[in-house]
C-alpha cells in the first residue's frame, strides 16, 4: 500500500480547515475584545484617564492586590491538596486509578454556580459546619461572606485542574526510581523530596500556572461567598457595569486584568513553553 503523500509546503489545505475556527474567534472574541479596549479610552471621553485612576487610586490597587493574593493562596492550597491525591492515583493499580479519576472528573459535570451554592449551605449558620461547632461547644462561626469561604470554594472548584496536571507527570515517573532510592536506605519522605518532587516539577509549575490564571478571572464564587470588603477584579467590573453604568472604567479594569494574565502566561512561555501547559 502506497503511503499518503504529505501536504506540499505552502498548501492552502490546513488554512482552509482553520478558516471556520478563525472566523468564529474573530467575530466572537477578537471584535468584542477590541470594542472593550476602545471603550476603555473613549467612554465617556477620549483619553487614558481610567488607566491613570487605576494606577493611582488606593481602592483599585487594593482590589488588584487582593485578586493576586487570593489567586496565589488558592493555587498553593490546590497544590497541597492535589499532590497527595495525584500521587496516590499514579501509584494505585489501574482499576483504582480509574475510579479515582472518575471521582475527580465528576466535578466538571456540575456547574460552578451549583457548587458555589452547595458551599453556601455547608458554611451557613444552619449548615453542618456550624452544627458541629455548636456540638463541640464553640460559638457559631461566621464563615460566609469572608475571604475564607470564597477561597475554600475556589480551591474545591479548581482542584481537579491541579490533580490532572500533576497526575500526567507523576504517571510518567519510572517506578524503579523511587524503589531504587528506598532500597538504598532513603526514607519515604526523602524519596518524595529528592526523587518524586524534582521529577514532578513540570507538573507542579503547570498546575500552579493554570489554577492561578483561572482564579484571576473568577466572578460568581467571590461575589456569592466573598466579603464585600475584599473584592476581586471581576466582581468590581460587574459592579461598575450593573450599578454605576461606568462602562469605560469597567473596560479599563478588564484590559488591566487581561494584561496581567498575559504577563503570567508570557513568563511561563518564556521559561517553559506553552506547549507544555497541558502536559
Amino acid at each position: 500500500m502506497s503511503a499518503v503523500p504529505a501536504p506540499a509546503r505552502g498548501s492552502l489545505g490546513p488554512w482552509l480547515l482553520l478558516a471556520p475556527l478563525m472566523a468564529f474567534l474573530a467575530v466572537f472574541f477578537v471584535v468584542p475584545l477590541a470594542q472593550v479596549a476602545v471603550m476603555s479610552v473613549s467612554d465617556p471621553e477620549w483619553g487614558f484617564g481610567h488607566y491613570a485612576e487605576i494606577a493611582t487610586d488606593g481602592f483599585h490597587l487594593r482590589v488588584l492586590a487582593d485578586t493576586f493574593i487570593t489567586a496565589l493562596v488558592v493555587s498553593l492550597c490546590c497544590l497541597l491538596l492535589g499532590f497527595p491525591l495525584a500521587y496516590a492515583m499514579a501509584a494505585a493499580p489501574p482499576g483504582w486509578a480509574a475510579v479515582m479519576m472518575v471521582i475527580v472528573t465528576m466535578s466538571f459535570w456540575t456547574s460552578f454556580l451549583v457548587r458555589t451554592y452547595a458551599w453556601m449551605v455547608l458554611l451557613g449558620t444552619r449548615g453542618p459546619v456550624a452544627r458541629v461547632a455548636e456540638w463541640l461547644g464553640f460559638a457559631t462561626p461566621e464563615l460566609l461572606f469572608t475571604r475564607f469561604s470564597s477561597t475554600v470554594a475556589m480551591t474545591h472548584i479548581l482542584l481537579p485542574y491541579m490533580v490532572l496536571s500533576l497526575y500526567g507527570v507523576l504517571k510518567r515517573i519510572e517506578p524503579s526510581l523511587p524503589r531504587s532510592a528506598a532500597s538504598l536506605g532513603a526514607t519515604p519522605a526523602s524519596v518524595i523530596r529528592h526523587v518524586v518532587l524534582p521529577l514532578a516539577a513540570p507538573g507542579i509549575v503547570n498546575g500552579l500556572t493554570l489554577v492561578f490564571v483561572l482564579c484571576l478571572g473568577f466572578y460568581v464564587t467571590p461575589i456569592l461567598l466573598g466579603s464585600p470588603r475584599e473584592q476581586m477584579v471581576a466582581g468590581v467590573i460587574g459592579q461598575q457595569v450593573e450599578e454605576f453604568l461606568a462602562f469605560g472604567e469597567a473596560s479599563a479594569m478588564a484590559v488591566v486584568l487581561l494584561a496581567s494574565t498575559l504577563v503570567v502566561i508570557g513568563l511561563y512561555h518564556r521559561r517553559f513553553g506553552l506547549d507544555r501547559l497541558w502536559g
